[in-house]
C-alpha cells in the first residue's frame, strides 16, 4: 500500500489509464497534461524538469488516486480520499525537494497542505491563491443576440497575436510568473492541431480568443478565453466559448469541459447562461 512515481507517461496511464476513466471530467487535467507529454515529450511544459507521475494501489488492486506534476509547477491531484492526500504528501515530501503548492478537489487540497505544513522544518505558510469550478456543458445556448463579427478558426499567420493574449491571459488570471513558458510554441501548437478560434470584428479585428483541448477519453476542455481589456462587455467573450464550445462537440467530444476563478461573477453567470453545469469545486494552494 504505497505511492508509486515514475517519469514515464506511458508507464503511467497503462497503470492508472482504467482510474482515470472512471471519473474523466474529474480527472480531465491529469488526462490532458499526462497526453500532452505523450505527444510532445518530457519537456512539453517546459525546460525546467520532465513531468512527475504517480498512483497509489491498495498491493495489486485497482488504482485508487493518482496525481501529474510538470515541473516547477504544482501537483495537480486527481480524486482521491484525503487519507491518501495526506500520504501523497508525506511521499512528495521524502522525495524533495519543496513543492510550490497543489490543486485539487477542496478536500484533498486542504489535508494536502496540512500534512505539508505540519510542523518541524516543514512549515511554511500557505495561501489560497485560487478557488475553482469545473463546469460541464449540457445544452449548448448560444447568447441571443450575438456580437457583430464572426468565429473562425485561427491559421499561421495568428500566432504572434494569439501567444501575446495568451501571455496576458495567464496575467490577468494571477498564474505565477512562468519564465520557461514558450507561449508562441504554444499558441503554433493549438493552432497546428486546429484547437484555436478567435472572433474577428466586421473589420476583420481580432477582438477574442479561446481554444479547446484535444478529444481525450470522449471530453475536451475550454481553455484560454480571453478578451482585451479595452474591448469586454461587448459579447465577444460569450461569442468565442459559445463557437469553441460548438467546434468541441463537432470533434467528437461527449462532453465538453471548462474551469472558472470563483472570484469571477461575471464569468461564472456567463458559462452558466451557455450551458455549463458545475460539477466540482478545486483550491490552488501556494506555499509560501
Amino acid at each position: 500500500m504505497t505511492w508509486h512515481l515514475t517519469e514515464d507517461v506511458e508507464e503511467f496511464r497503462r497503470v492508472a489509464d482504467g482510474y482515470l476513466a472512471r471519473d474523466p471530467a474529474r480527472s480531465t487535467a491529469l488526462l490532458t497534461m499526462s497526453e500532452m507529454v505523450r505527444r510532445h515529450g518530457p519537456q512539453a511544459y517546459g525546460d525546467a524538469g520532465p513531468a512527475r507521475f504517480g498512483w497509489w494501489r491498495d498491493g495489486g488492486g485497482a488504482v485508487e488516486a493518482a496525481f501529474v506534476q510538470t515541473q516547477p509547477r504544482r501537483p495537480l491531484l486527481g480524486p482521491m480520499p484525503e487519507n491518501l492526500a495526506r500520504s501523497l504528501a508525506r511521499e512528495l515530501r521524502a522525495v524533495g525537494p519543496g513543492l510550490s503548492g497543489v490543486r485539487a478537489a477542496d478536500g484533498a487540497a486542504k489535508a494536502f497542505a496540512d500534512e505539508w505544513t505540519g510542523g518541524g522544518d516543514w512549515r511554511v505558510d500557505v495561501r489560497l491563491r485560487l478557488r475553482l469550478r469545473l463546469f460541464r456543458l449540457g445544452e449548448l445556448t448560444p447568447q441571443e443576440p450575438a456580437p457583430s463579427g464572426r468565429a473562425r478558426q485561427a491559421g499561421a499567420e495568428d500566432i504572434a497575436h494569439a501567444a501575446a493574449w495568451m501571455k496576458s491571459f495567464v496575467a490577468d488570471i494571477g498564474a505565477p510568473s512562468d519564465a520557461d513558458h514558450d507561449y508562441t510554441e504554444n499558441a503554433a501548437r493549438r493552432i497546428a492541431d486546429g484547437l484555436l478560434y478567435l472572433w474577428e470584428e466586421t473589420d476583420g479585428r481580432p477582438v477574442s480568443m479561446a481554444a479547446h483541448s484535444p478529444l481525450i477519453a470522449g471530453q475536451s476542455r475550454v481553455a484560454s478565453v480571453y478578451t482585451p481589456a479595452g474591448l469586454r462587455g461587448r459579447g465577444y467573450a460569450g461569442a468565442i466559448t459559445a463557437a469553441v464550445s460548438r467546434a468541441a462537440l463537432d470533434a467528437g467530444a461527449e462532453h465538453v469541459l471548462l474551469f472558472t476563478d470563483l472570484a469571477n461573477p461575471t464569468s461564472n453567470a456567463l458559462y452558466q447562461r451557455l450551458g455549463y453545469r458545475p460539477v466540482a469545486d478545486y483550491l490552488d494552494v501556494e506555499f509560501t
